[in-house]
C-alpha cells in the first residue's frame, strides 16, 4: 500500500501537529500507511505537549517527496499555507475547521470542514464514528489541540461542542484540564530565546483578500508590552517580511491570554483597511482590540469584509 502522508499547515500550531499525529494513529488502527510530518518548527506549547504525552515529534519536510503520491490535508486548506509542492500531490482528504479558499483539485476527494474551534474536534467525532478507541495519549494530543485553539475555551470560535468534546477527553487522558491547560498555554508565552524574525514566522498565515496579499502573525502572550519593547526591530523585520513576499499588508497580533485582548502592529500599503475594520486609530503603527482574541473569527472575516 503506497504511504500518504498527513500534515498541517505551515508554521505549525498545537493543533496542526496533534491532528497529522492523533489522525496518523486513527489511520494505522484501520491499517492504512500513512505518515504524520509537519511542515515547520515546533513552538514552545507544542514542545510542552509533545514532552507531556511522551510523542516524538513529527519529521520535518520542505517539500513532498517525489515517492508520494498522495496526502491529507488537517488544518487547512488553503494552497499559500501548505507545502511549496501541494499542486504536484494528490490531496485525498481535507480536515479542517477554517474558511475554504484557494482551493481547487483534479480528482474527486473526501473533505469534512466543520466550523468548530478546532480540527481536533472533528477528529474525535471521526474516531467515535468509526468506534475506534481513543487512548490516553491520543486524548491528550487531541484535549490539548482544543485547549490550543479555543485559548482554554475563551475564544469566540470555541464552541459547546468543543468544551464538552475537551472535558470528555480529559477524563480520557487523566488530567485536570484547568491546570494542565493554563500550564500548557502559559508554556507557549516563554519566547526569551526567540529572534525577531522567529518571532514573526511562529504563527504566521498567508491570505488573499480580494486583491491583496496579507499576512498576520499572531504571538500569545502573558505581558504584551513586552513584545513591544522591540517594536523598531519587529518593524525593520516586517519591512523586509512585505518587500520580499509583495505583501499589501502585515498585521502582527500580540494577544494577552490572561485579559482576552490583543494588540496589533500594521504595516504596509493598506494598513488604513485595519483603522476602516476595526473602527480603531493605529498609533505608531498599533491599536488596541478589545476583546479580540481570535484570528479566525474576529481578525480574518472583519478584514476579508473590508477589502
Amino acid at each position: 500500500m503506497t504511504k500518504q502522508l498527513i500534515f498541517g499547515h505551515k508554521n505549525p500550531d498545537t493543533d496542526s501537529i496533534c491532528s497529522a499525529l492523533a489522525y496518523q494513529s486513527f489511520k494505522k488502527q484501520l491499517g492504512e500507511n500513512v505518515e504524520a510530518v509537519r511542515l515547520g518548527s515546533l513552538n514552545k506549547e507544542t514542545e510542552y505537549v509533545l514532552r507531556e504525552a511522551n510523542v516524538d515529534a513529527p519529521r520535518l519536510i520542505e517539500k513532498v517527496e517525489d515517492s508520494i503520491k498522495a496526502v491529507i490535508l488537517v488544518d487547512h486548506n488553503e494552497f499559500q499555507q501548505s507545502v511549496d509542492n501541494i499542486r504536484d500531490v494528490k490531496i485525498t482528504e481535507v480536515i479542517d475547521h477554517h474558511r475554504i479558499a484557494n482551493f481547487e483539485t483534479n480528482d474527486p476527494l473526501f473533505v469534512r470542514v466543520e466550523p468548530v474551534g478546532c480540527t481536533a474536534t472533528i477528529l474525535t467525532k471521526i474516531f467515535r464514528e468509526n468506534n475506534i478507541t481513543i487512548s490516553e495519549q491520543d486524548a491528550r494530543l487531541l484535549l490539548s489541540a482544543i485547549i490550543s485553539d479555543t485559548l482554554l475555551f475563551k475564544s469566540p470560535t470555541c464552541t459547546p461542542e468543543d468544551e464538552k468534546i475537551a472535558r470528555e477527553l480529559a477524563d480520557i487522558a487523566k488530567v485536570d484540564i484547568e491546570e494542565y491547560g493554563l500550564a500548557m498555554l502559559k508554556a507557549g508565552t516563554d519566547l526569551s530565546d526567540k529572534l525577531v524574525s522567529e518571532l514573526l514566522a511562529m504563527d504566521a498565515k498567508e491570505f488573499t483578500m480580494g486583491d491583496a496579499k496579507v499576512e498576520i502573525a499572531q504571538i500569545n502572550a502573558v505581558d504584551i508590552a513586552e513584545i513591544y519593547t522591540q517594536q523598531e526591530e519587529l518593524e525593520a523585520e516586517i519591512n523586509k517580511v512585505i518587500e520580499e513576499r509583495n505583501l499589501d499588508l502585515f498585521l502582527l497580533v500580540v494577544t494577552d491570554i490572561i485579559n482576552s485582548n490583543s494588540e496589533v502592529l500594521a504595516l504596509g500599503n493598506r494598513s488604513k483597511h485595519v483603522e476602516t475594520a476595526f473602527e480603531v486609530e493605529l498609533l505608531a503603527n498599533r491599536a488596541l482590540l478589545e476583546g479580540v482574541v481570535s484570528r479566525k473569527k474576529q481578525i480574518v472575516t472583519k478584514l476579508g469584509d473590508t477589502f
